[in-house]
């Protein structure tokens, strides 16, 4: 007799790529949408410890030369090249900062900006494999998911096949 068993899974809400993701969220009071278009190509896996290797940001799909946007009003916090890969953070009024990277900025620190204006463009060193936007997001020394910023993920059951 087979068994379906039904597992409670948690999924992000994919837009079309042409869809304006925002919202605001129990992580903040602040409008935040997706920086650029893109589906989630790497998603957010925080290690177990502070000091661990992990993915402490979300891969959004997206192609060299493309518009990068500030996911909600703020301040540059910092501009310049981390690792070999150029790079932009901006703080955020409930103090939540977003970063940004590889992108080639067209701001710098200390200027003003509205959700949606343009950072820079997307610049993937040839050092790197990846493709796309790295969008993190810390408040404090904590890291967070930056999806969460767009307001609350779906969760589906998706049925489990039986092995």
């Amino acid at each position: 007799m087979a068994m379906m068993v039904a597992a409670l899974v948690v999924v992000t809400q994919q837009p079309s790529a042409n869809a304006v993701q925002e919202s605001t969220s129990s992580v903040t009071s602040v409008v935040h949408s997706k920086p650029v278009p893109g589906q989630v190509a790497r998603g957010y896996q925080p290690p177990e410890k502070r000091w661990l290797a992990g993915h402490r940001g979300v891969d959004l799909a997206s192609s060299d030369g493309d518009a990068v946007h500030a996911s909600a009003a703020g301040v540059v916090h910092f501009a310049g090249v981390i690792a070999g890969r150029p790079s932009i953070s901006v703080m955020h009024a409930d103090g939540i900062r977003t970063t940004y990277q590889p992108v080639d900025f067209i701001v710098q620190r200390g200027d003003r900006v509205s959700r949606g204006q343009v950072l820079g463009h997307v610049r993937t060193p040839e050092l790197f494999d990846e493709r796309g936007v790295h969008w993190g997001a810390l408040r404090g020394e904590t890291y967070l998911n930056p999806l969460d910023l767009l307001g609350s993920r779906t969760i589906v059951l998706k049925p489990v096949t039986p092995q």
